[in-house]
């Protein structure tokens, strides 16, 4: 992907390469510069709560400016709010600045087409290709006529929540409910809870504050432990986690339990089926995803599609296949007849959608799908050495393989997003699993000079 693009954007320290001024500066120009068309070109830039999103952002305005095209700014709202803006602005391009669900230190930015989809690696090479170019040809300014300006878009909230709204097949559906948000401190802090009340629920939020530090800090998707008591404590139906963007949901039924993006993949394929919406009876994941969805989807006979992992890959295959519906364990789901990007707060009204389909409660619905142990852990590395070259790596893999056999899976990969090893063990028995995990995370950070996360 190059030097700046990763699976998901560019993302890293904020104010180090490649997330500074001076980068997102000439991104912007260079992005201006390649998604232009032959109108004077607009770029919707929006943001989480992280406190580098204003210098970001700024400096990816000014260099927007600089090439002679128009900014629109959103504000603090999800990176799918970005996308639907994109199309209903009729806008070139959008730009999404947040590192999704890392910590407040790290920043990102995310690019959207004219149609509201992430780029394709070619026109992301394309971009990058100016940005690394320093020929003066290539860098050329606007004409001072011809400079771009800035322009606030204060209706954005509004419009993305009416979008929201209309996905759903009735407006009372969330009438009478008790649920529980969490908005991580971040990009849906203020639009989730407006969504929710809007459509009649009982609501209770939790971490809706965002201080520009405080983003995913010990809650969010990957920090449901709060979400979860609340859930007990306010004896509601549902709980929902979103992560720093918004592209993401955990949810938690009225027992406490987690339920996952498998799972929610799951009760949603099912419902869309029943409902005869299942376009080509398919449904699309990763080779993260759980071993018990892959026995689910088979069982209820829907045609199950696997990808590499990023949601880029899963969207790429629907595209292909004429899949609806897509997703990660970690909770980013698509549902590509309503929407072109993940989306964390649609995903949670589908997920209430088939909870009212079957009058069922969450709990009861999670009973379609057997979850297998499954234990995921990370070796911080310095180099991302090809692992299976290594003699006592592959030879630990292999040897856990056998041991499984078609109980269970392992999967090793290096993050496309942080300097990450992730080893994924999944059996039929939770403790060994963890072992087994173990034993190759052993392995990888003695033979790679890594540390354990």
């Amino acid at each position: 992907m190059g030097r700046f693009f990763g699976t998901d954007g560019v993302r890293g320290l904020a104010n180090q390469h490649p997330i500074t001024p001076e980068i997102a500066l000439n991104l912007g120009r260079a992005a201006a510069a390649v998604l232009k068309h032959n109108h004077r070109s607009t770029i919707v830039i929006g943001k989480d709560g992280r406190k580098s999103g204003d210098m970001i952002e700024a400096a990816l305005a000014a260099g927007i400016c600089s090439a002679g095209a128009d900014v629109l700014l959103a504000g603090m709202l999800p990176t799918p709010a970005v996308a639907f803006l994109v199309r209903h602005a009729r806008a070139d391009a959008g730009i999404m600045v947040s590192a999704s669900h890392n910590p407040y230190e790290d920043n990102g930015i995310k690019l959207f087409d004219a149609m509201g989809f992430k780029l394709d690696s070619a026109t992301e090479e394309q971009i990058e290709a100016r940005i690394l170019n320093t020929s003066p040809e290539i860098h050329l300014a606007a004409a001072p006529e011809a400079i771009g300006r800035v322009y606030p878009m204060p209706e954005a909230a509004d419009q993305y929540a009416g979008f929201l709204k209309k996905s759903l097949g009735r407006n009372e559906l969330l009438r009478g409910m008790k649920i529980v948000l969490d908005c991580a401190n971040g990009a849906t802090s203020e639009i989730a809870p407006q969504v929710f009340e809007n459509l009649g629920a009982d609501l209770t939020v939790l971490f809706n504050s965002p201080n520009g530090t405080n983003i995913n800090d010990g809650c969010g998707s990957q920090h449901i432990e709060t979400l979860q008591q609340a859930v007990l404590e306010n004896r509601a139906d549902l709980g929902c986690a979103f992560d720093g963007d918004g592209d993401r949901l955990i949810a938690v039924d009225e027992t406490g339990a987690a339920v996952t993006g498998d799972q929610i993949l799951a009760i949603c394929a099912r419902h869309l089926k029943q409902a005869g919406r299942l376009k080509n009876n398919l449904a699309v994941s990763t080779v993260m995803s759980n071993l018990g969805l892959r026995l689910a989807l088979k069982e209820m006979e829907i045609e199950h599609r696997i990808t590499d992992v990023g949601d880029r890959y899963v969207l790429d295959e629907m595209r292909k296949s004429g899949a609806i519906i897509g997703g990660e364990d970690s909770g980013h789901m698509i549902f590509l007849d309503a929407h072109t990007s993940g989306d964390g707060i649609l995903t949670a009204l589908h997920l209430i959608e088939a909870m009212d389909a079957s009058n069922s409660r969450l709990s009861g619905l999670c009973r379609i799908m057997r979850r297998y142990p499954q234990v995921l852990k990370n070796v911080r590395i310095r180099e991302k050495t090809d692992i299976y070259q290594v003699p006592a790596i592959a030879g630990k893999i292999e040897k856990v393989k056998t041991h499984l056999g078609e109980q269970g899976r392992v999967l090793v990969r290096y993050s496309g997003t942080q300097p990450l090893c992730r080893i994924m063990v999944e059996g039929p028995d939770e403790k060994e699993t963890d072992q087994l995990c173990q034993q190759i995370v052993d392995v990888i950070a003695a033979e790679l000079n890594g540390s354990l996360e």
